[in-house]
């Protein structure tokens, strides 16, 4: 099944603590339908020495945020917005927001 939403797409949170708030799609994790967007869902982890963390204490890290709980960015209007996925003549199978605009390509024929 086609995702509505791939790494590297501007999304906007459309629920949640983070309504409103737009971010990048760092990683799309597949298995559990679920998303990591740039600044939003922010938890404190802590953690212990390390050579990573010489000091330990307290780190913010992004969390998981399911796929339906954001929409990508028109291009167009910079809001979210609902896709389709259109199939031109050569093959090329599209994202296309429901004014018309194309979002992206995701499969060259």
């Amino acid at each position: 099944m086609a995702r509505h939403i791939k790494k590297g797409d501007m999304v906007e949170v459309i629920t949640g603590a983070s309504k409103g708030t737009t971010g990048k799609i760092m990683r799309v994790i597949t298995a559990k339908d679920k998303v990591i967007v740039e600044g939003v869902n922010r938890r404190f982890k802590h953690v212990k020495p390390s050579r990573k963390y010489p000091q330990g204490g307290r780190i913010q890290v992004e969390q998981a945020v399911h796929m339906s709980n954001v929409l990508p960015l028109n291009p167009k209007t910079s809001k979210g917005t609902r896709v389709r996925f259109t199939t031109d003549s050569k093959g090329i199978k599209r994202r296309v927001a429901i004014d018309g605009s194309e979002i992206g390509i995701l499969r060259k024929a």
